[in-house]
């Protein structure tokens, strides 16, 4: 599981938080502990109930301090090969509309918009897909195209062709047991 906080600035996120709840993200900044219980792990790591680190969390959500609390898959180890970053270029009267329904479909993990950058860049609309092969992913493009019907002018599909890693904002500081080599997910 993953913790991703929002703003953009370490310093920002660290004005508006207290000594318990820096201790908190620090906890979970790469990730929480693989356990049946891991908001009670991370409270006995910085001398919290479970409640109150769940609690914390949901305030901090809600403040925007942390956008999400979500699983990361690994798509590459689930057999997901192909993905595809797909790209449109849609009416801008129907682009939210459509935005949405495409979010929906099956296969969809990502879905927004981006301005155009014209005239090289026409594209609006990104939709990522995950596929076992190239031929799956464009299958997919298909049922997008077939949604966004007589408002798509164009498209594109940008295959990934290496793996980054995938991390939110850092706050610096220590949490016990960390080691100035220790860069791995717990758990």
């Amino acid at each position: 599981m993953s913790v991703s906080t929002c703003p953009s600035s370490s310093t920002s996120v660290e004005e508006g938080l207290d000594a318990a709840d820096r201790a908190i993200v620090l906890a979970t900044q790469s990730g929480l502990p693989l356990v049946p219980d891991p908001w009670g792990a991370v409270g006995r790591e910085v001398g919290l109930s479970g409640t109150e680190v769940l609690e914390r969390m949901r305030a901090m959500q809600a403040s925007g301090v942390i956008r999400r609390v979500a699983a990361v898959p690994n798509h590459y180890r689930l057999g997901y090969v192909a993905n595809g970053m797909t790209v449109w270029d849609v009416d801008d009267a129907e682009v939210e509309r459509l935005g949405r329904e495409v979010a929906a479909i099956e296969g969809v993990s990502h879905c927004y918009r981006r301005p155009r950058h014209l005239p090289s860049w026409p594209y609006n609309l990104f939709a990522m897909l995950h596929g076992r092969s190239r031929e799956e992913v464009e299958r997919q493009a298909e049922v997008l195209r077939e949604r966004l019907g007589g408002a798509c002018r164009g498209h594109r599909i940008l295959y990934s062709s290496r793996i980054l890693k995938k991390t939110g904002l850092r706050l610096t500081g220590s949490r016990p047991g960390d080691t100035p080599t220790d860069s791995g997910r717990r758990g």
